[in-house]
C-alpha cells in the first residue's frame, strides 16, 4: 500500500464506557443482590457458569445504570435522522416508509430467473437481488471448459449482453430498484445492466439500485477473486468515478460483511472489517482526485442478521455511529448525506441447518426481527430449504411472507428504536463499539486494510474465531437445535434440483445453458455486423474459445505454451498465488485440449 494511505488521519477512538471493574452500583442495587440474589441462587445456581453471545460476548446478569456511567443519551443516543445515527438515519424510520424487501434470487438460464424474478414481484417484493453462478462470478462464460459441473447451480448464467436482456425481460428497470452480487468482473455485469436500461429506455441518472463490487472482502472472507488487491481496487475506484458522473443515484458499492460473518467471524469481526474495508475504498477514491462528498454518498454496506437477537441490534447501531465519526473527523466531510450509513442485511445463511430444516424458518424470523430494529434500509430472508440447494418456489414465497409478517403484523415498525434506551442493549451497542475500534486502531497500524489481508492479518483472526465456536458447539456449549441436541429422524424434504441427469426440466441442463449462451453470442455478434453495414462473420474467438482451438491448433498450441513457460519463469513476481492459478489452470485446460486434437502426449 502507498504511503499516502499510511499517513492517513486516525479517528481516536470514543472513551471506554464502564464495564464490569468500574461499575458503581446504587445502594438499592447493592441490597437486590444480598437480599433477594444470593438467597435465590444459594437454593437454584444459575444453568452455566458464564453466559455469552453467539460471538462468545461474555452478558452480564443484570444491567442497571451503573453499567452507563458516563453515558450521555444527547450524545451518544441522540435523535434519529440526526448525528450520530445511534437511532435510526431517517427521523421518521419505518413509519415513514418500510424497508425494502429484497430477496436474494438466481438460478439455471436467464430464463429461468426472470421468471422467479416477476413472481416475487407479483407476490409483493419491492425490489430485486440477482445471485450469479460460479463461473459469471470468477468471469468464465457457460461454454467455458472450466464452467463444466457448475452452471447455473448456485445463480443465474450470465456470459453475455443478450443474457442480461432476457434476465430483465418485461421489468421495467426505470420502476425498480436492482442489487446484483457481483464483485471481480462487477464492472463489466454493471455495463450489461445499463446497456439493458437504456435499451429500456430507462434514464441512466434516474435509475438505482446496488453493485457489489466489493473485492476486499473477497480476499478475507468469499475467496471468489480474479485479480490481485492493487488492481482490482484500480478497477473498483473507476466504477466509482463513472457513478459520480453517470448514475448518481446507483450505490457503486456495497460493502460487505455478511460474508466475512458467513466465514465464521464474530459480530464485532464483522463490524471492524467491514467498516475499516469501508474507510480503504474512502481513501483510495480520494487518491484517485473524488471529493469525499461527491463519491461518498453512493457508498452503502451490506451485513449479516445472525442468531443472538441483542447482538446483532447493537452491531447495527454501533456502526452507524463508528461511520459518523469517522467520516466527520478522519476525513472532514461536510454533506449529512457521507455521515449516515445505509446498508442492507440477509439473514445468516451459516445459521441454517440441513436437519430439521423447518426450524429454519424460526431462525430466519427471528434474525429478520433484529435487522428491522436494527434499522435496515433493505433486507433479505433465506429460504427454509437452502442448507440443501437453492430456494424452491414454495420456501422462497415463506421467507417472503416472513417479512411481510414483520411488516404489517407485529407492529414493531410503528416507533422508532423501540428498544433505545434499554439498559441491556446501550451497554451492548458501546462493547462492541469498543471493540470494533480496537480492531480499526490495529488495522491502521499495520499499514490499512490493504497491507493487512496481504499480512493475512483479518483471515487469521476469522479462522481463530470460527475455531473456537466450533469447538464450543462440539462441546455443546452453545447449542444448535436439531444438529448437536434435540436430533430426531425426518423425512426427506423436496428441493429445487439443477442436474444434467435428473430432475432439470427440459432444456434447462447446464449443457443446454451452456449451448444457449454459445448461440446467443453468435447471433448477437451477427446482428450487430448486420446493422452496422460490416460483413456478417463469426464472434470473437477470445469468446468462442472452442472455435479458437480448432481454427489453428497448431499456432495456438505454441502460443499458450509459450504464455504458461513465461508464468512459471515470472511467478515469484506474482502478489498473490490466486491470480497465477486461475491463468495457469486456464492455460492447462487449453493446452490439454490442444493436444487431445493433435493426438500429441499430455505433459
Amino acid at each position: 500500500m502507498s504511503d499516502d494511505s499510511k499517513g492517513s488521519t486516525q479517528t481516536v477512538a470514543p472513551a471506554e464506557p464502564s464495564s464490569s471493574p468500574h461499575r458503581k452500583p446504587s445502594s438499592k442495587e447493592k441490597s437486590w443482590e444480598q437480599k433477594t440474589l444470593a438467597p435465590t441462587l444459594a437454593k437454584n445456581p444459575e444453568r452455566q457458569a458464564e453466559f455469552t453471545t453467539v460471538s462468545g460476548f461474555p452478558i452480564q446478569r443484570l444491567y442497571t445504570p451503573a453499567d452507563l456511567s458516563g453515558w450521555n443519551p444527547d450524545r451518544d443516543l441522540g435523535y434519529p435522522g440526526e448525528p450520530p445515527y445511534t437511532r435510526g438515519i431517517h427521523s421518521t424510520m419505518h413509519r415513514g416508509r418500510l424497508w425494502t424487501m429484497r430477496q436474494f434470487a438466481g438460478f439455471g438460464a436467464a430464463e429461468d430467473t426472470n421468471q422467479r424474478f416477476r413472481y416475487l414481484l407479483s407476490q409483493g417484493q419491492t425490489g430485486l437481488s440477482t445471485a450469479f453462478d460460479l463461473p459469471t462470478l470468477m468471469g468464465y462464460d457457460s461454454d467455458h471448459p472450466l464452467s463444466e459441473g457448475e452452471v447455473g447451480k448456485c445463480g443465474v448464467a450470465i456470459s453475455s449482453l443478450a443474457d442480461m436482456e432476457v434476465l430483465f425481460d418485461k421489468i421495467p428497470l426505470a420502476n425498480v430498484t436492482t442489487s446484483m452480487t457481483i464483485n471481480s468482473p462487477a464492472a463489466v455485469i454493471w455495463a450489461m445492466y445499463l446497456a439493458v436500461a437504456e435499451k429500456q429506455g430507462a434514464d441512466w441518472k434516474k435509475i438505482s439500485g446496488t453493485l457489489q463490487n466489493d473485492i476486499l472482502k473477497e480476499y478475507i472472507a468469499q475467496k471468489e477473486y480474479i485479480y490481485p488487491p492493487e488492481p482490482s481496487m484500480r478497477l473498483v475506484i473507476d466504477t466509482f468515478e463513472f457513478g459520480v458522473k453517470n448514475t448518481p443515484k446507483f450505490n457503486t458499492i456495497s460493502i460487505s460483511g455478511y460474508h466475512i460473518r458467513e466465514a465464521g467471524s464474530t459480530a464485532i469481526q464483522e463490524l471492524a472489517f467491514t467498516l475499516r474495508d469501508g474507510l480503504e475504498y474512502v481513501e483510495w477514491g480520494m487518491r484517485r482526485g473524488l471529493e469525499v462528498d461527491e463519491f461518498v454518498p453512493q457508498l452503502s454496506f451490506f451485513f449479516n442478521a445472525h442468531n443472538d437477537f441483542f447482538e446483532e441490534i447493537a452491531k447495527y447501531r454501533a456502526a452507524r455511529r463508528i461511520w459518523h465519526k469517522a467520516m466527520v473527523e478522519r476525513y472532514k466531510s461536510q454533506n449529512p448525506r457521507s455521515w449516515a450509513l445505509r446498508f442492507h442485511t440477509q439473514t445468516a445463511g451459516c445459521s441454517l441447518t440441513a436437519q430439521q430444516p423447518y426450524n429454519n424458518v424460526v431462525r430466519t424470523a427471528i434474525q429478520a426481527l433484529a435487522a428491522v430494529l436494527g434499522g435496515t434500509q433493505s433486507l433479505h430472508t433465506n429460504s427454509l430449504d437452502e442448507a440443501w440447494a437453492l430456494p424452491t418456489e414454495f420456501a422462497a414465497t415463506i421467507a417472503l411472507r416472513t417479512q411481510q409478517i414483520i411488516a404489517h403484523e407485529t407492529g414493531v415498525s410503528n416507533t422508532v428504536d423501540a428498544l433505545g434506551g434499554s439498559y441491556f442493549l446501550e451497554t451492548l451497542t458501546n462493547e462492541v463499539e469498543r471493540g470494533a475500534w480496537d480492531y480499526i486502531e490495529k488495522i491502521d497500524a499495520l499499514g490499512g486494510m490493504v497491507a493487512a489481508i496481504e499480512r493475512g492479518y483479518p483471515q487469521r483472526e476469522i479462522s481463530e474465531a470460527s475455531y473456537r465456536y466450533q469447538v464450543a458447539v462440539d462441546k455443546k456449549e452453545k447449542i444448535i437445535v436439531g444438529v448437536n441436541d434435540f436430533v430426531t429422524k425426518e423425512k426427506p424434504l423436496d428441493i429445487l434440483q439443477i442436474d444434467e441427469t435428473r430432475g432439470a426440466p427440459p432444456g434447462r441442463t447446464p449443457t443446454e445453458i451452456a449451448r444457449r449462451a454459445f448461440e446467443r453470442r453468435s447471433h448477437a455478434a451477427i446482428e450487430r455486423a448486420a446493422q452496422s453495414g460490416a460483413e456478417q462473420r463469426e464472434p470473437d474467438a477470445v469468446h468462442l474459445r472452442r472455435c479458437e482451438i480448432l481454427r489453428d491448433p497448431r499456432r495456438n498450441l505454441r502460443r499458450h505454451a509459450r504464455s504458461l513457460r513465461h508464468l512459471r519463469r515470472n511467478s515469484h513476481h506474482l502478489v498473490f498465488s490466486v491470480s497465477s492459478v486461475a491463468v495457469l489452470s486456464e492455460l492447462c485446460v487449453k493446452l490439454l485440449c490442444l493436444r487431445r486434437i493433435m493426438r500429441l502426449p499430455i505433459k
